[in-house]
């Protein structure tokens, strides 16, 4: 949204015309202001600048991702182009033949549309490819080299140039077609929604602001480090993952998983961590690349490898810094027992015993009733019984109560039938 200087009243008080008035008006409408103001979705679509991938905004009509790629190009200082894929011929994208002096030897060269040429001599810009999803099938696949490798005709877009799309669902969209696998699977789509109070707060002449990212040059190493760790430990595990074309039209239309999508997910992941951005941002961009499934899965893999190691906890049980979120916390607990288990030590199995009591008296009780009886069954007959053990039985006494207490409620209700 622009911002313009307060419009001078005076200037109009002797105009000569209604018209002058009204543009007066219209100008202190348009007078907004930007304010830092959290947002995931605007977060998410930053940073997928950064990175310098394709982004592509899915979107109710008027749900306001038109004036979202205007206020980024201004915050961002880009100049901003507007492409309407959707009312442009196949040749507009990959050039119209123009004959020289001698074609046998010279070639027909393709000449690019004067808004390549505009773009290519700004050197840097903002190429917003509207209305995606009622572009016809030919103009999507001449879309393909625009997106994939930033030439048009014989130009091709300089490093400073950034491409982002807009559409609408094909329910919602006028003549509306689903992407193409090829064209779909070259973006990072991001759901564009609105918020009741950004829309409120924004109409009243406030807008949040779109920044770039501030990547920490300490952490660049250590961040693709994580994230080759990452995507590399999922598809290891999952090889199905790697390559998985929807049978949809209109799940192929969408993120999939591919090798183009994962290193699109790796430079995602590598860029979030180095700039410090959410679990909320990295899960849009990342479900936006590689779909849903394949993207919540890798999720997962990286709340694991935040995980503190199962030894370090061994050595100092009672300073033990546990997840606060259960899940998570279930499995660093179930991992000691493992550790554990791999190597049994009386040392070791009081240290255990010493950490679930410590879970137990900082997160929920039930949580550590599945590892207390694990870790109980490693006992040797020699070792000892810790004193830890008192302090957790009524935890567990009290969750096999309500276990039993549960089957005879399930057992009444089935005899009842």
């Amino acid at each position: 949204m622009p911002s313009h200087a307060p419009f001078p009243i005076a200037d109009v008080l002797d105009a000569p015309s209604q018209l002058d008035v009204a543009g007066a008006l219209l100008d202190l409408l348009r007078d907004t202001t930007t304010e830092p103001r959290p947002d995931a979705q605007l977060e998410a679509l930053t940073l997928a600048v950064a990175v310098d991938l394709p982004v592509l905004l899915w979107g109710e009509p008027g749900i306001g991702k038109t004036a979202a790629l205007t206020q980024l190009a201004e915050s961002l200082d880009l100049p901003l182009t507007t492409v309407i894929a959707s009312v442009h011929e196949p040749s507009d994208f990959s050039g119209l033949p123009v004959i020289g002096d001698d074609p046998a030897l010279q070639g027909v060269p393709m000449a690019p549309p004067d808004w390549a040429v505009r773009l290519v001599r700004a050197g840097r810009g903002l190429l917003f490819l509207d209305e995606l999803s009622t572009a016809p099938p030919a103009v999507q696949a001449a879309l393909l080299r625009l997106v994939l490798e930033r030439r048009v005709g014989a130009l091709r877009l300089p490093p400073g140039v950034r491409i982002v799309a807009a559409a609408n669902p094909r329910a919602s969209a006028a003549d509306g077609w689903e992407l193409s696998p090829p064209l779909a699977n070259r973006f990072v789509h991001l759901r564009w929604t609105h918020d009741h109070e950004v829309v409120v707060r924004g109409l009243g002449g406030t807008w949040p602001r779109a920044t770039l990212p501030r990547l920490d040059p300490r952490k660049l190493p250590e961040a693709v480090d994580f994230a080759r760790r990452a995507v590399c430990g999922l598809l290891a595990a999952r090889p199905t993952l790697v390559h998985r074309l929807p049978g949809s039209e209109t799940g192929r239309g969408g993120p999939w998983p591919s090798p183009r999508s994962w290193d699109m997910t790796l430079r995602l992941t590598a860029f979030a961590t180095a700039a410090g951005s959410s679990r909320e941002v990295l899960s849009l961009l990342v479900r936006g690349t590689v779909g849903d499934g394949p993207g919540l899965e890798l999720l997962a893999g990286l709340d694991r490898m935040d995980l503190p190691d199962p030894e370090e906890l061994l050595a100092d049980p009672a300073g033990a810094d546990l997840p606060e979120r259960g899940d998570l916390r279930q499995a660093v607990l179930d991992g000691v027992v493992e550790a554990v288990r791999h190597r049994p030590e009386k040392s070791r199995w009081d240290a255990a015993w010493t950490l679930l009591v410590r879970a137990m008296e900082t997160g929920a009780p039930d949580l550590v009733v599945v590892p207390a009886t694990a870790l109980a069954s490693l006992r040797r007959a020699e070792w000892d019984v810790p004193a830890a053990i008192e302090r957790l039985a009524g935890a567990v006494s009290l969750s096999r109560r309500a276990d039993r207490a549960t089957d005879r409620a399930v057992a009444a209700t089935q005899a009842g039938r």
